[in-house]
């Protein structure tokens, strides 16, 4: 990532960014005076706390520490990487990010022609649905479903009629090249060389990235003479991985990251009918099996719990049992909604309301229970071998997750529900340290890497408190140098703060961002975001952060002379000379140089 973008174009995006038009999409600004103000939205409250001075780059929190830009915004609360909100902003305030290095430069068209020309189709589709008499047929079918306007309004939805080019001239009317079209996924190209509208004859729902911006579509038949599946999508494009969208997000990312849970249904009108209703956490996978990628997406946003309202019948129950173990493997607790036989989450909202579905939501059984009633519903149970299959299936699935505490309540709670004793399931045979050692040990050592969280404080503070306490930046210089922090791309981000302070550049994130340097320094930079900064405290717990810094240099310092002392392989005169190096050092104990 660090030769992503040219340091011109991240310069001439910062100068472009306005923060309380970033804000104002996720939180209710009100101006107050020469500032904004609002609820903050990482602690609740009643007062607002969480404000913007008029001119200012940052936002500030009074009643919890929150403090951060734009970049730090979208990271923390929205949950993105550093690159996908550099990325949307760019997108917002139509800024073009050069690349750095030539060779990366994208092929074909750039991402920002291929959402324009999407937009356009998605234009397009929603005025033919409603101003097309072929389009009222489709309004018809939605309005018999009880979708009303302002519901189809909402969503854009839209209408691709059975002409196949009506797509084609309208995007050649506005300028839209031929590549351009075909890179969209918007045209097909047939073999005998023809070009035509990918989708016809459908009702269309237009996907959408985490700002908003059409990325896709998925369309639906509504006449069964109609060619192909009930929906079809936007084929693989640079915008739109199938396996990894996740249908609805873009109107409930910050209420899912917010609250960490989620809901998960089949269809994208179930999905829109939830959001629609007030149940703005709900996605939908979009046209595959629900998958790997999908959790890990929600996963990302601080998922904790999932409520799984598939259809209700075999297919949705069956479905619930497979996407219910993704989850559950990875931690997360899994209740499954118990929909009537035969129903959907929109025939549902349909027939009995809201109300109804929040009724099902609070009813509904943990991932156990349901697997348990599922596997077992033509079962005779009284049979023991018929028991004995069942539960030795669910006995394998549990040990597949990979959560060791989450494995050993499960089968505890399966020897509970199953009328088993605990030591017929193994539970005492399992202990959870083996359990512990099947897993990627990199990943443990990972979470408690001390280093990691103690150069992240000092990062943090530096380019979040400075700006406000310029005395910061002395102290750090009279400290630590860039070799002192362990962590490379702490040390990256030191080096380029330094480099950039001395040179009288900005110092804030999407500035510093630049220099890092993959998957892992945008992991480091999004922790780094996670943790709060007290601002009155904010010299105090900055001296306080690099005064461990130095002890663990000290103590570094000392435990290499000793391990040297007790190899064995030194003359007398070195071991004393060692010996004298190590009363030296323990005598100076560091302390902080206030500047």
């Amino acid at each position: 990532m660090g030769d992503m973008f040219t340091k011109e174009s991240l310069e001439q995006l910062r100068q472009r960014i306005d923060l309380p038009e970033v804000l104002s999409g996720h939180l209710n600004l009100q101006r107050a005076g020469s500032s904004y103000k609002a609820l903050c939205p990482f602690h609740e409250e009643k007062t607002p706390s969480f404000m913007v001075q008029k001119g200012d780059s940052h936002y500030h929190c009074f009643g919890c520490g929150a403090h951060g830009d734009a970049i730090a915004f979208l990271m923390s609360y929205v949950k993105m990487s550093f690159s996908q909100a550099v990325e949307l902003l760019a997108e917002r305030f139509q800024v073009s990010l050069e690349k750095s290095d030539e060779s990366l430069t994208e092929k074909g068209p750039s991402k920002s022609q291929l959402k324009a020309a999407l937009e356009l189709a998605s234009s397009l589709y929603h005025y033919l649905l409603l101003h097309s008499a072929e389009g009222h047929i489709a309004l018809n079918y939605l309005y018999k479903r009880g979708l009303d306007l302002q519901f189809i309004r909402q969503f854009q939805i839209g209408f691709a009629p059975r002409q196949g080019d009506i797509l084609i001239r309208y995007l050649n009317e506005n300028g839209v090249e031929e590549k351009i079209q075909e890179h969209t996924g918007l045209v097909l190209v047939t073999q005998q060389g023809k070009r035509r509208d990918f989708f016809t004859d459908r009702i269309t729902f237009p996907i959408r990235d985490p700002l908003g911006v059409v990325i896709g579509f998925s369309a639906r038949k509504f006449k069964e003479e109609t060619f192909g599946g009930k929906y079809i999508n936007t084929p693989e494009t640079p915008l739109f991985k199938k396996s990894r969208i996740l249908f609805g997000l873009s109107y409930c990312r910050s209420r899912i990251a917010k609250e960490s849970q989620a809901i998960i249904v089949e269809g994208q009108i179930d999905c829109l009918r939830l959001i629609h209703a007030g149940f703005n956490y709900t996605v939908a996978g979009q046209g595959t099996a629900f998958g790997e990628e999908h959790v890990k997406e929600l996963i990302h946003l601080g998922v904790n719990k999932v409520y799984l309202a598939l259809d209700g019948d075999d297919a949705g129950k069956g479905a619930a049992a497979k996407i219910g173990h993704l989850f559950q493997k990875k931690g997360v607790e899994v209740f499954v909604v118990s929909l009537p036989d035969g129903s959907d989450p929109d025939s549902l909202l349909s027939e009995f309301g809201p109300d109804s579905f929040a009724g099902l939501l609070k009813e509904s059984r943990d991932y156990l229970n349901f697997l348990f009633a599922y596997l077992s519903k033509d079962a005779d149970l009284r049979s023991p071998s018929k028991k004995n299959e069942i539960v030795s299936l669910i006995v394998e699935k549990i040990k597949q997750w990979e959560m060791p505490v989450m494995v050993h309540e499960s089968l505890k709670k399966l020897a509970e529900i199953s009328l088993v004793p605990e030591a017929a399931l193994g539970i005492g045979q399992i202990s959870l340290p083996d359990l512990f050692i099947k897993r990627s040990s990199s990943i443990k050592v990972e979470e408690i890497d001390a280093n990691r969280i103690l150069e992240g404080d000092f990062i943090r503070w530096l380019v979040l408190a400075s700006s406000q306490n310029p005395k910061l930046i002395p102290i750090a210089k009279a400290n630590l140098t860039i070799e002192q922090l362990y962590v490379p791309g702490a040390a990256r981000l030191y080096d380029e703060f330094l480099k950039a302070h001395q040179e009288n550049r900005p110092c804030d994130l999407l500035s510093l961002g630049a220099c890092l340097d993959g998957e892992e320094d945008q992991k480091l930079l999004s922790e780094i975001m996670q943790r709060k900064v007290n601002l009155s405290r904010a010299e105090e717990s900055f001296k306080e952060t690099i005064r461990k810094i130095l002890i663990r240099q000290w103590m570094d310092r000392r435990e290499a002379i000793r391990l040297k002392l007790q190899s064995g392989a030194l003359s007398d005169d070195e071991a004393l000379e060692l010996a004298r190096q190590f009363d030296e050092i323990k005598k100076r104990v560091p302390e902080v140089i206030s500047s």
